[in-house]
């Protein structure tokens, strides 16, 4: 019999719509249901593609057994953590709290009915007692007769909870001094962490934190404009972008990377494929690019920006969330080959290039199948073959082709395909940063295409939402979706100007002054003044898999103040910062995001106008272009641009172009000369300048 689950549209939910356990969604009916029958809430959180989730949910929530006592002793509630990141965080942080650990996914929570506190969480449970594990009902016993039996102790443990979980927020920090200090124990701290022989940081399982590959890169930057570049810190960055790239992370056939590979080598990953991961690793690589010109960072950019385009954006514009690990029951099935399925498909050249180029030639290294990753260097794999290096590129080409042609037969992972505003944010950045350094029109064009979709479906009475599934937006959105998004407009507008994005980013920004900052404290809540009420208001400061709010709305706001003139916006990302100063002081390597916006504070960005004829100014772009610059802006402006704010109107055309540069609050004089405008940015000049 179906629960009630059914009228929602989270594709994680309708997974659970048909299971015995009588599922609620997270709504008042369902609370004040707890109430009613004093019984506890079992709170389970996860997502479409958790394979974990998949296998708990097989093996218990769809058990009629374990339903019988689940719906028995609990009133059972079901969240998608993608549609409820608040909810989500809440949880997550008591679960470090209750057991000193973190948590994950699936996870599970027991809450008192009366105040909605925590009492019990924890993670997987096998269905029979297994590796030291209980099984799971046994477990739901224990807790109701502890429940039954202890009213009092858990009241007393949920009031230390509560306080434990109001000390995770920043506070004060309105005297402190802001200093370079954190910038340069951030790179000694990531150098105690860097895996020099297989690049990452840390032990598997390996993620790929792009904030931290990205301050790494900006250091470089930094310490190269002073005199004395800080090479090891862009070996570490480069060194594990081509490790990522070259392994089982990046999917080798189709593009796009996977969540995280659970072993040192980066050869195999954990199969789910993320927006929110492929936003910002698009963005890194097209940066290696711009610095390098190394053509395996612009090979990975552009197969990533493909396989998004191709399986991740909708034909309305706005991207999806997520493809699922497991197809046909098993992880990673789709992904998998074996040297039979190559011999069948590929002719004996092709197969035995293709093979020694991507490991299969070597043992089996997934459940007695092999998942692609470069093994051996094509200049090497040539070589041993006879083949000349174009020769053997063709080849490989020519193998991958018919690879995705039998690849597209089997049952496809499941995609989530309801549209999140913070991850669409994400992509929107690199999807305009890619457009704009490899001179890809195309991918301009859908970022811009997302940000209309956004603006058109989920933006409504001056209030964004954070999801949106078969044209129906629904809740409202978190700190994470305005600053996300704000931060995406910004790179779009430097690549392509349209008034209208001005204007909306202006919005976001306003809405964050008056519904998410802390006018006492200083800096922003993770949910609105108006959102529904909670245990907890988190103020997150740190990076997690994604950037941490603060950090962004920092940077973008200090953006903004540049590039419009209002200071209320560079006021508050002070304060932010001061507000997050004593963590980020203690542990700079995990604020990645931050550390972001106290360079910016410390070392205002470069900040370019550019106005005249869109097809006279893109030669001015294009020598911009040429350096990696992380601490300038550049937004060409047409001649004809209307609705511009204050600060733009008196810079206007008075030649075919015109740049206007500023650093900071001082500008200098007008460059009507591309000659002198490529000196302005420590270019050579050359004849055609």
């Amino acid at each position: 019999m179906p629960n009630h689950l059914q009228g929602e549209t989270s594709p994680y939910l309708l997974q659970h719509a048909d299971n015995p356990v009588d599922w609620y969604p997270w709504n008042d009916e369902a609370l004040a249901l707890a109430r009613q029958l004093d019984r506890p809430i079992l709170l389970s959180i996860g997502y479409s593609a958790c394979h974990w989730c998949h296998v708990m949910a097989h093996e218990s929530f769809e058990d009629p057994a374990t339903a019988e006592v689940m719906n028995r002793l609990f009133v059972n509630i079901k969240v998608d953590r993608e549609e409820r990141p608040d909810l989500d965080r809440i949880y997550q942080s008591a679960h470090q709290l209750l057991n000193q650990r973190g948590g994950g996914w699936p996870l599970n929570v027991f809450l008192s009915a009366e105040d909605l506190s925590p009492f019990f969480a924890a993670t997987y449970f096998p269905p029979v007692e297994r590796h030291g594990m209980p099984a799971f009902v046994d477990v739901l016993q224990r807790i109701a007769d502890f429940y039954r039996d202890n009213r009092q102790t858990i009241r007393e443990q949920n009031d230390r909870l509560l306080e434990a979980l109001q000390s995770f927020n920043p506070k004060g920090g309105q005297d402190a001094v802001i200093d370079a200090g954190p910038l340069d124990q951030a790179r000694q701290q990531l150098a105690s962490h860097y895996d020099a022989k297989w690049g990452g940081f840390g032990q598997a399982p390996k993620f790929p934190h792009p904030t931290n590959l990205e301050r790494l890169l900006r250091h470089h930057a930094a310490t190269a404009s002073g005199g004395e570049a800080d090479e090891q810190a862009l070996d570490m960055a480069l060194t594990t972008l081509r490790a990522m790239a070259r392994g089982g992370l990046f999917d080798q056939l189709c593009g796009g990377f996977y969540r995280y590979a659970v072993d040192d080598q980066w050869h195999i990953p954990h199969f789910e494929k993320m927006l929110y991961d492929n936003g910002p690793l698009l963005g890194l690589y097209s940066q290696a690019w711009q610095i390098t010109g190394e053509a395996l960072f612009r090979d990975v950019a552009e197969q990533t920006a493909g396989w998004v385009m191709d399986e991740m954006q909708s034909t309305e514009g706005g991207y999806y969330s997520a493809l699922d690990a497991d197809s046909d029951g098993e992880e990673g099935l789709y992904y998998l080959w074996t040297p039979g399925q190559i011999d069948t498909l590929l002719s004996p050249e092709e197969a035995g290039l293709f093979s020694n180029v991507y490991g299969l030639d070597k043992p089996a290294n997934f459940e007695g199948r092999w998942h692609l990753h470069v093994a051996t260097d094509i200049h090497e794999a040539a070589r041993t073959s006879g083949h000349t290096e174009e020769q053997a590129r063709r080849l490989i080409e020519s193998a991958k082709a018919k690879l995705r042609q039998a690849q597209a037969t089997r049952h496809r992972p499941g995609r989530d395909d309801k549209i999140l505003t913070a991850w669409n944010g994400l992509m929107i950045k690199g999807m305009a940063c890619a457009g704009r350094l490899l001179e890809r029109p195309d991918l301009v064009a859908s970022a811009r295409q997302a940000v209309d979709f956004i603006r058109q479906n989920m933006f409504e009475n001056n209030r964004l939402y954070a999801t949106c599934k078969d044209g129906q937006a629904r809740l409202m959105a978190y700190l994470d979706d305005h600053v996300f998004l704000l931060d995406g407009l910004l790179e779009l507008l430097q690549i392509h100007w349209r008034s209208e994005d001005l204007c909306f980013a202006r919005q976001l920004a306003d809405i964050l002054l008056a519904h998410f900052e802390d006018r006492e404290e200083g800096g922003f809540f993770f949910t609105a003044d108006d959102h529904e009420s909670l245990i907890h208001r988190p103020k997150p400061v740190m990076d997690e898999a994604i950037p941490a709010g603060n950090g962004v709305a920092a940077q973008v706001l200090q953006r903004l103040a540049l590039l419009v003139g209002d200071m209320r916006y560079q006021r508050a990302a002070e304060r932010t910062l001061q507000c997050s100063w004593s963590s980020l002081h203690q542990h700079p390597w995990l604020h990645g995001a931050l550390l972001g916006a106290l360079e910016e504070h410390l070392y205002p960005p470069e900040l370019i106008i550019l106005r005249g004829e869109p097809g006279a100014m893109a030669p001015w772009q294009r020598l911009a272009r040429q350096q990696y610059a992380p601490r300038r802006l550049l937004f060409a402006i047409p001649a004809d641009a209307r609705e511009l704010p204050e600060s733009l109107q008196g810079k206007a055309t008075v030649g075919e172009v015109v740049a206007y540069p500023c650093r900071g609050l001082q500008c200098q004089p007008p460059v009507t000369s591309r000659a002198d405008f490529a000196r302005q940015l420590g270019l050579k000049v050359t004849n055609d300048e």
